[in-house]
């Protein structure tokens, strides 16, 4: 089944935030949306038995309508799970579906998906085919290739085999997955970069929608790419330092201003009211600490995240922000 690229956010260059476990959740995402208007968003990765057989997947799908582009991202290896996931993920109104195919975590493993899948192509075409059963666009993030493999040609037959498929966006971590010796920290930084593989990937398939990602921690490296490659995905950078993605929209033209501190706070006290008391002050304050970043003042800021309570709600913490941030304005003029 040929599989629907055809969205009008995937047109031209373009940003994205990686799916990343345990932090992006939607009080994250959410947030991030407010400073970068034009990215698209993505899930954590959550698995077809979570989602099929779990006791509450609505906790793992549910979403704002703000979040929006925002990408499901799926882990699993049985294609016709994956076709029931697709359908699940429409009527959820997902505007597409991700699988993950570079995880390289045991656990991951030992449940056949993740990084190992791109050890057989040919299974991560039939997934791919299975996902576009919903008519959603479908895309691959992955890897370079897995433990010490050093050979280009894998790769390329990797999204030879998949793209045969039908599936036309790839985003492709420029680092292999090492399957043994490593831990999914240390596979993010030490199986070494590749960004020129990603674009040779891209000369050869110029047909694809070619995404990069791994490695993206300041402006500079990030601009260096869109003369290669179709969009970057900030990962790690983003989520520590999100102010990078309004200054990679200012770079793209799509904005003159960065936002304010100040007024993210105050959009984000809409949001936290509309949760009440069903959004404890730590779920969404631990997503916050690279609201100031590397300059004066971050370090009073984390610390004043550290006075969140749980027995407060996000609103009336969010409240007490505003006034910390404006005295501390008041305090540096």
């Amino acid at each position: 089944m040929a599989i629907n690229n055809n969205i009008e956010y995937l047109n031209g260059k373009y940003l994205s935030v990686a799916p990343m476990l345990d932090w992006t959740d939607r009080h994250c995402r959410h947030f991030l949306r407010l400073i970068c208007p034009s990215c698209v968003l993505y899930t954590e990765m959550i698995t077809t038995s979570a989602i099929l057989l779990g006791r509450d997947p609505q906790r793992f799908l549910e979403f704002s309508p703000e979040e929006h582009p925002l990408i499901l991202q799926v882990g699993g290896d049985d294609p016709t799970a994956m076709q029931a996931v697709s359908h699940i993920a429409r009527d959820y109104k997902y505007d597409g579906i991700n699988l993950n195919v570079g995880c390289p975590s045991p656990r991951v493993q030992s449940g056949s998906f993740g990084a190992c899948l791109m050890a057989t192509p040919e299974r991560v075409a039939e997934l791919t085919s299975a996902l576009a059963a919903s008519g959603l666009p479908v895309s691959v993030k992955h890897r370079l290739g897995l433990d010490h493999e050093n050979d280009y040609a894998v790769l390329h037959r990797f999204l030879e085999i998949v793209s045969g498929a039908g599936c036309r966006h790839f985003v492709v971590h420029a680092r292999n997955a090492w399957l043994k010796g490593l831990s999914p920290t240390e596979n993010r930084e030490v199986p070494p970069l590749r960004w020129d593989w990603v674009h040779q990937l891209k000369m050869e398939f110029p047909q694809l929608t070619i995404e990069i990602n791994g490695g993206f921690k300041c402006l500079d490296t990030v601009h260096t790419q869109w003369a290669h490659v179709d969009g970057v995905m900030i990962g790690r950078a983003a989520y520590h330092n999100p102010m990078l993605l309004a200054e990679i929209e200012k770079d793209l033209g799509r904005r003159t201003l960065l936002p304010e501190p100040l007024v993210v706070l105050e959009s984000l006290l809409d949001y936290a009211d509309r949760w009440g008391e069903r959004l404890p002050a730590p779920r969404l304050t631990r997503h916050l600490h690279g609201l100031i970043f590397a300059k004066a003042g971050a370090g009073a800021w984390r610390r004043f995240l550290g006075t969140a309570d749980s027995n407060e709600n996000a609103a009336e913490f969010l409240r007490r922000a505003i006034f910390f941030l404006q005295n501390a304005d008041q305090a540096s003029t």
